[in-house]
Formats: C-alpha cells, structure tokens, sequence
C-alpha cells in the first residue's frame, strides 16, 4: 500500500486546512487509518485515528474539538478536517495504515505510511 497525502500550506493562525490521504489501491475494511505530525526537533506525535469501520475516532487532547478525522472507503482516502489552527500546529503530517481494526495512538500500531505533508501556520 502507498499513501498520497495533500493539502498542506501556509495559513494564519485561525484559518483551516483539510488534509487527504489516498491510498495507492484499496486499503482493507480491516484497518483502521490515522494522522500524526513531527515538528523540527521533536519526535513524531499522535494528533487522529479513525476504526476500520470509520464508527470510532480517537484524537489527541491538544486537536481535540477543533480537528476532525474522517474516511471514505469508495476512494480509500482519509481525511484531517483542521479548524483553528494555531502556530503550534505547525508540522510535516503523515497519514498511515494501521495493523489492526483499532488503530490506537501508538506509531508502531501503523505500518503504512505516507510521504508527509507540510503545514505552517502564521502568527
């Protein structure tokens, strides 16, 4: 599987980005999908999961209430509704396929991934 993720850019803070990511060919019903970003300097960190199903959604505390994770099976895509955005948001975003139906928080749950996409947003 190759993940093609788009949609990043330069924004100010308070403006909104949505993110996608579609697989190269039809990812399983089995697995769960998820986002997470790595700032300069810092190590890649957790920001949405979504179930195979696309019925449970998990986010991290610092996203939660201002991003959206969601998915279409039709196009084997994901995507990282982003609302408020805020200068620490900041960061190359990668999507990825899970190993399982609950993808959890945890980077090694995922063995796909994509190739990242940069957002920045300005103060």
């Amino acid at each position: 599987v190759q993940l093609q993720a788009s949609g990043g850019g330069l924004v100010q803070a308070g403006g909104s980005l949505r993110l996608s990511c579609t697989a190269t060919r039809r990812t399983s019903s089995n697995n769960g999908m998820g986002w997470f970003r790595q700032a300069p300097g810092k190590e890649r960190e957790f920001v949405a999961s979504i179930s195979y199903n696309g019925g449970s959604t998990a986010y991290a505390d610092n996203v939660q209430g201002r991003f959206t994770i969601s998915r279409d099976f039709a196009s084997s895509t994901v995507y990282l509704r982003m609302n408020s955005l805020k200068p620490e948001d900041t960061a190359v975003y990668y999507c990825a396929v899970s190993r399982g139906s609950y993808p959890g928080r945890e980077v090694t749950n995922y063995n796909y991934w994509g190739q990242g996409t940069q957002v920045t947003v300005s103060s």
